[in-house]
């Protein structure tokens, strides 16, 4: 059998523990056999990160930016423990963070939904896509232990010389400070983005910050929203039947909880994190959600939207058999691998992201899937490991 073609490569970014031991599955058994990968690789690994001082990251999302498309493995954030662990020079920051800080635009994470696996909360009925803010805030923080006693000031100093000071806290003994930042123009981005993506997709629109507490910050949020709807989508609105509402986090989790589903809801960047996670769970599993950063200026970043699976991956070294479930990694690839053949045109390509989407999610239709599914699943399910799930997958492929 003859393999698709492929015209322009995907920037191939691997990364951690058992995540990655799933992807170089993946590879292997759903889309070497059938598609002549090309891809600009690389390693994102924590080990290799450390060995580069974090610059190949940096590669990584200037390649994203020239060509285009790029499929994104799961990655250590590390913490102290870390740190200890795999003998880093330093406690790098968020991979994923710094991705996105380079390329700018919108998260969108919404759950893969199959048979029998019914979300926790009983009204939904729909799937709820969260759009998440993708640059700043604390994922670009800067950060500093206190010592002891003394004043804390944030400063501002402009090119011509004028300043703005205010007082922080005065600390009475040790502590912690923490300052961050963000800029008009990528809240913009993010306000032009959401509001697209709800045209695009025939959905409503919520957005929600705490402007009651956060008067300045989470205030500029609310207030580029509001003039970029009134200027520019109020009407487009309108016309597709669709709204379009701000309220406070807290009523927006109380609305969510009673809601059926069926919208898009925006969120700063760590509230995103958060209630991309809740989400993902409710409807049935961390693994079963995709996720794409979509830039302003067109560049698609495909991942999978959980963590690196450590206590799996612990099991793996040992030499035992593991049930992780690979659904979020395997959409990555399709979404990105779609993604490039609509933007090359080429339809076989297109049609095989399909195809492994339809293959996989039979599997799980026919009972068949790993344990995290199969306690959840309403009916007969048999739970497999993860090269076994895989390999049924690739059955149906073939």
């Amino acid at each position: 059998m003859s393999k698709i073609q492929m015209k322009t490569p995907l920037v191939e970014m691997d990364g951690d523990e058992m995540t990655r031991v799933l992807w170089g599955w993946i590879k292997e058994m759903l889309i070497e056999p059938f598609v002549d990968l090309k891809t600009e690789y690389y390693d994102l690994g924590l080990k290799k990160r450390d060995e580069t001082n974090d610059q190949i990251t940096i590669d990584s999302a200037n390649a994203a930016k020239k060509y285009g498309v790029a499929v994104k493995c799961a990655t250590i954030t590390p913490n102290a423990q870390r740190v200890e662990e795999y003998g880093l020079k330093e406690m790098w920051k968020s991979p994923n963070g710094t991705i996105r800080a380079i390329l700018d635009g919108t998260v969108f994470r919404a759950p893969i939904l199959v048979n029998g696996v019914r979300p926790t909360v009983r009204t939904w009925k729909k799937p709820i896509t969260i759009a998440r803010h993708a640059y700043g805030d604390v994922y670009k923080n800067t950060e500093a232990k206190i010592p002891g006693p003394g004043k804390a000031e944030l400063v501002y100093t402009g090119e011509g010389g004028e300043e703005i000071r205010k007082t922080v806290f005065e600390f009475r003994g040790p502590g912690v400070l923490q300052g961050m930042y963000n800029l008009d123009e990528s809240i913009t981005s993010f306000a032009h983005s959401c509001f697209q993506y709800a045209l695009s997709t025939k959905q409503d629109l919520w957005f929600s910050t705490k402007d009651t507490i956060s008067k300045i910050y989470d205030h500029r949020f609310k207030d580029i929203f509001a003039e970029l709807y009134e200027k520019e989508y109020r009407e487009a609105f309108e016309r597709a039947g669709i709204t379009y509402f701000y309220t406070l986090i807290d009523d927006a989790v109380a609305r969510v909880v009673r809601s059926e589903g069926g919208f898009i809801w925006a969120c700063k960047n760590y509230d995103g994190d958060v209630m991309s996670d809740m989400i993902a769970t409710a409807f049935g599993s961390l693994a079963m959600m995709t996720s794409v950063l979509v830039s302003p200026s067109g560049q698609y970043e495909y991942e999978a939207a959980h963590g690196t699976v450590t206590r799996h991956y612990y099991r793996y070294l040992k030499g035992e058999e593991t049930s992780t479930n690979p659904v979020a990694t395997i959409f990555a690839w399709s979404g990105a691998l779609r993604k490039r053949g609509e933007l090359d045109q080429l339809k076989d390509l297109q049609a095989f992201a399909d195809r492994l989407e339809k293959a996989m999610l039979d599997t799980i239709n026919s009972g068949t899937m790993t344990k995290d599914l199969a306690l959840l699943y309403d009916g007969d399910a048999k739970a497999v490991t993860s090269r076994e799930f895989l390999e049924e997958i690739a059955k149906r492929l073939q």
